[in-house]
This record gives structure tokens, C-alpha cells and sequence, in this order.
């Protein structure tokens, strides 16, 4: 690759994850030996020091990564770039919202968006950029071309985990290792399965392990994972448990980080379904893992709500995994959503005796605010409104400790969210 390309990456902590991955997946390909990459974490930093990268190479691309969540200081950052350096960086957006979004975020100032898992679109669209190349025929990219007129060139297929790293590690990005991508459940409110697709595929136990091994290597053994459902490792369909697979993924790590390395699953980056908590997960996670909590993904206490979601789950399965998880003495951090489309006075009702039911065996709250999310089935939907009750019941748990969360932000943002979604306009 030519040595007077860079890559700048606006590297946040809410998208390394992505970055790390894509990143990675460049290591794999020589041509990419010599390309020049920037990891810059501040806006301000973002700004000031473009200017001395354009001077010290012919092409650079500026790389956004962002959830619709972002959609406004993103806008006000390829704003400042583009007032400031106008066309001369070529500016790429990909992640949850542009993917959603490829037309409005084009709008915004971006040059392209790549939709879709990243890794062979990004691969082939820089090789191109910088053989100076056709790159509007690249698979899975979004663009306006000269007339105004806006294309897609098409989904790509699926990629196979195996091929690419979880993370970049001739760049010494590390972070979770992702074992599993895709979701079968395409919950109505969920971007997921629209970005990654609903087919579940796992990376092999054998090429999680060599990475593992390379964390160890470097003193990195603390392992955390990113998957839409902890405890669907192995499974074929995502729905059915594969406890045999998911017990030899845990030892063959354990084995590998001994004596001292810890495994967190089904915690923080990633969340467990309630169906999928019984005594045999439980087990494993008491027998191989270290944290000492589970996030359940919960979302209401009324059948109704979750059966309009999509969420294919019972009510009755959330109190189960809270018991099963208080009576294995680890803490059950439940997700719910308030707010959600149609909800009515009843339902509230059933959430809030669920929640207070919860509460009482030992779980915590974790409270969200409906967001509409573009590419969703619910996308056109109102922002969520969290009823007084609730609120009522939330100023009561929060200084005992049981509730926690972005509920208030997450009300404000869904409002812009809302209006923009509905009617493509920034500054609503």
C-alpha cells in the first residue's frame, strides 16, 4: 500500500470495539503493511490535528463509527471537518446508524457508508481508494454520486468470524473477544439482526482459544466477550442451548489463563436471555467464570408488550433466571424497557408489580427508556414516555441502590431520535 495513505479513526470508547475489529481485519492482508493509522479519541484533538495528516499524506480517510444515540455530536463534528478542511480528507461512516440510516447519514457529510459488518467491505474499498480504482463497484457500501443520486451496491454476505481477528493485535488494540454475531430473535426494537443478520454464527472454539492465548502472551487475562446472547455459544439456531460446547469453550480458556486470569460471561459487554438462565448455565458460570453478576435481558412485565417486541420470551422465564441467579448467590441485573410502543395502563401495571416482585428477590433494576432505532420495525414509533408511576417507583429504589441507568438521557435523546426519524431533519 502506498505509503502516503492514512486512516483516521475518531477511536471513542463507545466504538474501539469496532474499530479493534476492523483494524484486525486489515492485519490479515499484506497490502495493508504499510498503511499509516491514526487512533484519535477527542474532537478537539480530532480537529486540530487533521490538518498536520493531510499535510503528511496525499489521501486520508477519516473513519466514524456511531450509534444513532451519537447522530448529533457526530453531526457537529463532520460539520467542523468539513468547515474546516473541506473536501480534501475522504470521510467513510459505518456502524449501527449509518447502517440504518446510509441516506441520512450521506446528508450529514460523509462521503460513503459502509453498511453492514465492515470487514471485506473496508478491506476492498481501501485497496481500491488507494490503486486509485473504481471503488463505487465495492459490495456493501452506500454513496451520492455526482447527479444527487443516491446507491447501494448490495449486502454482502456473511462473513466467517474465523477469517479475521476479534482485534488488532500488531496494533496492540485488545478488548472482548466476539464469539458469537447474528440474532435470531429480531426483537422489535433491536438493530442487531438487521446489522449482523439472524443467523447465529460462532467463532471455533479453536480460534478463540489462539487468541486467548495471545492475550495471555501479553499479560492481558481478564476475558470478556461480545455476543447477543452469552449462552448461546455453539447453539445451532441461537435458540436451543449447547451446554457441552459452551462448558469446553470455558475450560479450554480457564486451562489457558491459569492460575490467575478470570472469565467474565453473561456480564458486562454482554447479557444472557432469561429462558437461557437454568441450573446447568448456572453451573457454569459458578464452576468457570468470575463475575459475580448476569445481566438478564428482561424489558417488561407485561406478556402483552413482550410478545408484541417479538422478545420470545415469558414473563414467567424473567422471574426464573432471578431466582435461579439470587439462589447461586451472583447478583441479577435486569434490563427493562419503559415506554415501549402501545403500552398501556395495564401493562405499566404488570411491569411495575414484576419489577417490585424482582426487587424483593434480590435483583437490581437496570431502566432504559424506549429509543426508535432506525432499520427497526418499531423505528417509526413515538419516543418512549416513562409513566409516573414508574418514576415514582425508580426515586424510591435509586438511593437503596436497585435501580440504575441512562433512563432520563435515553428520555431525552429518544424525542430527537423521534422527530428525526420521522422527518430526516437535524435540527429538530
Amino acid at each position: 500500500m502506498n505509503k502516503n495513505t492514512a486512516i483516521v479513526l475518531y477511536y471513542t470508547k463507545q466504538n474501539k470495539n469496532s474499530f479493534n475489529a476492523l483494524v484486525g481485519a486489515l492485519e490479515t492482508k499484506e497490502f495493508f503493511d504499510n498503511l499509516k493509522i491514526y487512533y484519535i479519541g477527542r474532537e478537539n484533538e480530532l480537529i486540530l490535528k487533521l490538518g498536520s495528516i493531510l499535510k503528511e499524506h496525499e489521501k486520508v480517510i477519516v473513519g466514524v463509527s456511531f450509534f444513532t444515540t451519537q447522530l448529533w455530536d457526530t453531526h457537529r463534528i463532520i460539520k467542523k471537518l468539513r468547515d474546516k478542511y473541506g473536501n480534501e480528507p475522504f470521510y467513510v461512516a459505518g456502524g449501527p446508524h449509518p447502517t440504518g440510516d446510509p441516506l441520512g447519514t450521506l446528508r450529514m457529510g460523509f462521503d460513503l457508508v459502509v453498511r453492514g459488518e465492515g470487514e471485506e467491505t473496508l478491506i476492498e474499498l481501501l485497496q481500491k481508494i488507494d490503486n486509485n480504482e473504481n471503488y463505487t463497484i465495492v459490495k456493501g457500501i452506500a454513496f451520492i454520486d455526482a447527479e444527487g443520486e443516491y446507491h447501494f451496491t448490495g449486502q454482502r454476505s456473511p462473513i466467517n468470524l474465523d477469517n479475521y481477528p476479534p482485534f488488532a493485535i500488531e496494533h496492540n488494540k485488545f478488548g472482548p473477544i466476539e464469539i458469537t454475531r447474528g440474532c435470531p430473535f429480531r426483537c422489535y426494537f433491536c438493530q442487531t439482526p438487521h446489522i449482523t443478520g439472524g443467523r447465529v454464527r460462532h467463532r471455533s472454539l479453536e480460534n478463540i482459544c489462539k487468541y486467548v492465548q495471545i492475550m495471555k502472551s501479553k499479560n492481558l487475562c481478564d476475558i470478556r466477550f461480545i455476543t447477543p446472547n452469552a449462552f448461546s455459544y455453539g447453539s445451532p439456531d441461537g435458540k436451543r442451548l449447547n451446554i457441552s460446547t459452551l462448558e469446553e469453550l470455558l475450560s479450554n480458556i480457564k486451562e489457558i489463563i491459569k492460575p490467575n486470569g478470570r472469565i467474565f460471561l453473561g456480564s458486562f459487554p454482554s447479557e444472557v436471555r432469561p429462558e437461557h438462565v437454568n441450573k446447568e448455565t448456572i453451573d457454569l458460570i459458578l464452576k468457570y467464570a468470575d463475575n459475580d453478576n448476569l445481566i438478564i435481558g428482561g424489558q417488561s412485565g407485561s406478556q402483552r408488550i413482550l410478545d408484541l417486541c417479538h422478545r420470545g420470551h415469558t414473563v414467567e422465564d424473567i422471574y426464573n433466571a432471578v431466582q435461579l441467579t439470587s439462589k447461586a448467590g451472583l447478583k441479577a441485573n435486569v434490563d427493562f424497557i419503559f415506554g415501549l410502543p402501545d403500552e398501556t395502563e395495564d401493562d405499566v401495571k404488570l411491569t411495575i408489580k414484576a419489577m417490585s416482585d424482582l426487587v424483593k428477590m434480590g435483583a437490581r433494576i437496570h431502566a432504559h427508556t424506549f429509543i426508535p432505532l432506525p432499520q427497526t420495525p418499531f423505528a417509526k414509533a413515538p419516543a418512549g414516555e416513562i409513566n409516573e408511576n414508574i418514576t415514582k417507583m425508580i426515586k424510591e429504589l435509586i438511593p437503596k441502590g436497585i435501580v440504575y441507568g441512562d433512563w432520563n438521557e435515553q428520555k431525552r435523546i429518544a424525542k430527537k431520535i423521534a422527530k428525526y426519524l420521522r422527518t430526516g431533519n437535524l435540527k429538530a
